[in-house]
């Protein structure tokens, strides 16, 4: 291999290298679980993604939302709704979610693209179902859903503060503009 193509190649595989060496403190604990008891109906429906750990498919997303449709068959309609911008249109993403048995509704397999699944836990919802918090077994990823697209600040701050329960840095989530106004207050 010759030294410039040696060099492209270590180039692309430093960020790799890097996003391991951040999530050993993840790794150093154990697997992160649910005991949370899910209604499925309940839940199902747009939840409105107000904060996240931000990963390459929602970065730069807008206005961004989940909805959930139960299936004859027990999965989940899982889509993910965003723009790029406010200006832009509407986007659709079609995944699927089946429910791992005996998590009380909490384990989540997702699927958008296949043969790639990524695992998502239902960490607390709202006894309303009107918020929920989401995870990742690993603390790779969180998110802070709500039906309602505005939520204020101190809510917002109060629920973040809770992922500390479970082993995140609770100003890991960032705020996910729903309305044009928050595009500068991404606290």
């Amino acid at each position: 291999m010759s030294l410039p193509l040696r060099f492209a190649f270590c180039l692309a595989l430093s960020p790799l290298l890097l996003s391991g060496c951040a999530a050993t403190a993840a790794r150093d604990q154990p697997p992160l679980t649910s005991t949370a008891v899910i209604d499925l109906p309940r839940f199902m429906g747009a939840w409105h993604v107000i904060a996240h750990i931000p990963y390459w498919p929602e970065r730069g997303k807008v206005a961004s939302r989940d909805e959930y449709r139960l299936r004859a068959d027990g999965r989940i309609d899982n889509d993910f709704v965003f723009r790029t911008s406010f200006a832009a249109p509407e986007r659709r993403w079609h995944g699927t979610s089946r429910v791992l048995p005996g998590s009380n509704g909490a384990h989540w397999q997702v699927q958008f693209i296949w043969p790639f699944k990524a695992d998502l836990l239902v960490l607390e919802v709202d006894p309303d179902y009107r918020w929920a918090l989401l995870g990742h077994p690993q603390r790779k990823y969180a998110w802070i859903f709500a039906r309602e697209p505005r939520m204020d600040d101190a809510t917002l701050d109060a629920l973040r503060e809770r992922f500390s329960r479970y082993g995140y840095a609770p100003t890991q989530l960032l705020r996910v503009p729903q309305f044009a106004d928050q595009v500068d207050t991404l606290r």
